[in-house]
């Protein structure tokens, strides 16, 4: 997941999300579980609310329900858009379909693995990684921010919404021209029913993405176990859960 995650968002609901604004103010936003059984009856009428775990009565660390369901939403939230742009990007190389240009200063091209993904990533060099590792790091650092115009969505702030890249003293050194959400302002003058309809969409699929994408990997780890993508999808016989083909943490103890 981590290796088709990452290839995926860097070659590229949420019922409370909403789009970023210069200079906008946040305005604290505190769901119930009554407010995701709502919800879920306008995500998928037929299953509903699904909890078996419960989890939307749950506090987690110590902190209220609310902040805990701000939390869950937050997560589904963004690990849906992951997987959406994973599964996207598992299509995209599965059909050799890269840029022409190469990958490293040293000339390298980006690699093909003949339409194998997690074989794919496993070619990329460690360098190229920690770079994407390294970006990565700086969007969950830059999401977690808490400030006057952006609460956090465990503190009233809303679940899946990224803050603008704010440039100055308080902000990013160096001017950002365009913000991860929205960087064209396409979407200013969109009426509020069609912000919630493209929002419940995006959440239904984020969890299809999600199915998808495990899929895609369950059927190429474990031949059969998808009978719908048996002889569609190679096998791979990697660690599809391993940034990294050298396990750097494990080698200390003799571990390959």
């Amino acid at each position: 997941m981590m290796k088709l995650a990452t290839l995926a968002a860097l070659a590229g609901s949420a019922a409370a999300f909403a789009p970023a604004q210069t200079g906008r103010v946040s305005t604290a936003v505190s769901e119930t579980k009554a407010d995701l059984e709502v919800l879920a009856k306008k995500l998928n009428p037929v299953v509903g609310f699904y909890d078996p775990l419960n989890l939307a009565e749950a506090e987690f660390w110590g902190t209220s329900n609310e902040a805990t369901i701000g939390f869950l939403r937050h997560s589904e939230i963004k690990h849906g858009r992951i997987a959406m742009f994973a599964f996207v990007g598992y299509i995209v190389h599965a059909n050799g379909i890269k840029f022409p240009w190469a990958m490293q200063m040293d000339g390298t091209p980006f690699p093909d693995a003949n339409g194998n993904p997690p074989a794919l990533w496993d070619s990329v060099s460690d360098d190229a990684k920690w770079q994407i590792f390294g970006l990565i790091a700086f969007l969950e650092f830059w999401s977690e921010l808490s400030t006057p115009n952006h609460k956090h969505y465990m503190a009233g702030g809303k679940p899946g919404d990224f803050p603008d890249f704010v440039s100055g003293p308080e902000g990013i050194p160096h001017p950002v021209p365009f913000n991860l959400y929205d960087p064209f302002k396409l979407s200013k003058n969109m009426s509020e029913e069609k912000k919630e309809s493209r929002l419940r969409a995006e959440l239904n699929n984020g969890r299809a993405a999600m199915l998808g994408i495990f899929g895609f990997l369950s059927e190429q780890c474990a031949e059969g176990s998808v009978p719908l993508l048996k002889g569609v999808v190679p096998h791979y016989d990697g660690e599809p859960m391993a940034p990294f083909v050298t396990n750097y943490l494990g080698s200390a103890w003799g571990l390959n």
